[in-house]
């Protein structure tokens, strides 16, 4: 009964809590394995696999490992995507087996402990917001910044206005000019004054009937707070235009205020920003969005509600723009997202947001010496440096610098963006980090800045790979491994 033991063994190791617990026995006949399967499915001779030991392999899996930077082993002074440190037990909590063994078929009576965390999820995500209603399918940010746009669109379609136009600052996150093209509108680029803010004479010129969104980042790429922002709410909301909120910098401000309270009508949040769920490298990701109560019955679906019975999937919503992303979302990130928001709680968001804004302003205070900061005195949770002095003095260009802080064991900070500050440096602590952590970021600045430029010129030079063609690389990538 070799099959028999066998399915035994694999049930106990895939749920643990089930151990000693036997199975009925299966009427599975001891027969060989050629006669199993098909004949034109077996190979005719053994692969030729290399024989190693374990700690070979260990160590060489291990040594490929250790070529790479992440959160876990350096800092990450990564101003265009927060990069927070990751709680372990958020990971175990989500890859529990009561999580890990659901599948989204099954009868919804047996997800009731799912649902009920992602209802949770919306309800906390609408409190921060301060916008009520939630769909948590989006992928990603830029995918929650088009699932929001589509809304708007679905919106202005129902009430019988074609409405054509998105007006976007500057300084806004570089995705948004892509998502409301993708969602079919056409994009008016508004102006940055002298200070970094929105040119208020700028944005009224623009708004006219034709006006369907202004999408604004709040605090913005440079790391400042729009103190303007109920105004621009008010002259957006004047015209029927809606206000959209990219909700990626909420690192600085939750728990402190709310969209909503200051007039926007929808937003999206990134959880690997803001609460530390795993970037992914690209995917799977989430990007939940909060909209306004009139924009509410668009929203994708389905959305988790409840009722006297428990908690079900609503699809009967006749409005709504239909799925954007299969079954729930991601939960495997929401998960972590719910684990650090109930460990936080509101008043710790809040600590979060001020440590984050402490850490900033530190780094800010630390570096504007050495490298000037053009806007802005004080910041949020992050700050834009320039090394346009350096470059026209020494030839010592942005990039150079943050090639070269890979030697001294730092990763990257953001360069060249965003675009009105020449040769910068997006740079973002965030609040995971220590006062030691951050000096010596500091320091290994200032050791940079005292090298000569040529070392600069051909950093970094302690990595597997030093100076390839990005642009080549961009546009003709290779997508597998190559032997040396």
């Amino acid at each position: 009964m070799r099959n028999q033991q066998a399915v035994q063994l694999l049930f106990e190791q895939s749920r643990p809590g089930c151990r000693g617990v036997q199975l009925p026995a299966c009427d599975v006949p001891e027969r060989p394995l050629e006669e199993l399967l098909p004949k034109n499915l077996l190979a005719d001779r053994a692969p030729p696999l290399p024989e190693l030991s374990e700690p070979d392999v260990v160590r060489h899996y291990v040594n490929l490992s250790q070529w790479n930077m992440s959160v876990d082993t350096h800092f990450y002074p990564l101003g265009s995507c927060t990069m927070k440190y990751n709680p372990k037990r958020n990971d175990r909590l989500a890859s529990l087996p009561g999580f890990s063994d659901l599948h989204p078929y099954q009868p919804v009576e047996t997800l009731q402990g799912i649902l009920a965390l992602l209802f949770q999820a919306q309800e906390m995500l609408a409190e921060i917001a301060g916008l009520p209603a939630v769909s948590l399918q989006p992928s990603a940010g830029a995918h929650g910044e088009l699932t929001a746009l589509l809304v708007a669109a679905a919106y202005f379609r129902d009430i019988g206005q074609k409405r054509t136009t998105v007006l976007i600052p500057d300084v806004a996150h570089g995705t948004n000019p892509a998502s409301a093209a993708m969602a079919g509108f056409r994009i008016v680029p508004i102006p940055s004054t002298s200070q970094g803010l929105v040119d208020l004479e700028a944005l009224g010129k623009h708004l006219d009937e034709q006006t369907a969104v202004f999408m604004i980042t709040n605090p913005n790429t440079l790391g400042l707070f729009e103190p303007n922002i109920a105004r621009i709410c008010q002259m957006v909301h004047q015209v029927g235009g809606l206000i959209y909120l990219d909700g990626a910098n909420m690192n600085a401000m939750m728990g402190v205020t709310r969209p909503g309270d200051f007039g926007a009508d929808m937003m999206h949040f990134n959880p690997h920003k803001t609460f530390s769920t795993p970037h992914g490298a690209g995917g799977p990701g989430a990007g939940p969005i909060a909209v306004s109560e009139r924009l509410a019955p668009y929203l994708p679906s389905p959305i988790v509600v409840r009722t006297e019975t428990g908690y079900r999937l609503d699809d009967d919503r006749p409005k709504s723009i239909g799925r954007v992303r299969s079954f729930l979302g991601n939960v495997g990130v929401l998960l972590r997202m719910v684990c650090y928001l109930l460990t936080h709680g509101p008043d710790g968001l809040r600590q979060v947001t001020e440590q984050a804004v402490l850490n900033a302003n530190y780094l800010l205070a630390r570096l504007r010496g050495i490298l000037p900061v053009p806007y802005g005195d004080r910041c949020m949770h992050e700050f834009v440096a320039s090394a346009a002095r350096l470059k026209a003095e020494r030839n010592i260009s942005a990039m150079e610098i943050a090639k070269r802080l890979l030697d001294h064991g730092f990763y990257a900070p953001t360069v060249y963006f965003p675009l009105i500050v020449k040769e910068a440096l997006m740079i973002e602590p965030t609040e995971t980090e220590s006062k030691a952590t951050l000096d010596a970021f500091v320091e290994a600045i200032e050791r940079i800045l005292q090298e000569p430029a040529e070392l600069l010129h051909e950093a970094p030079h302690t990595t597997p790979i030093s100076r390839p063609d990005e642009v080549q690389a961009a546009r003709q990538p290779i997508l597998r491994w190559q032997t040396r």
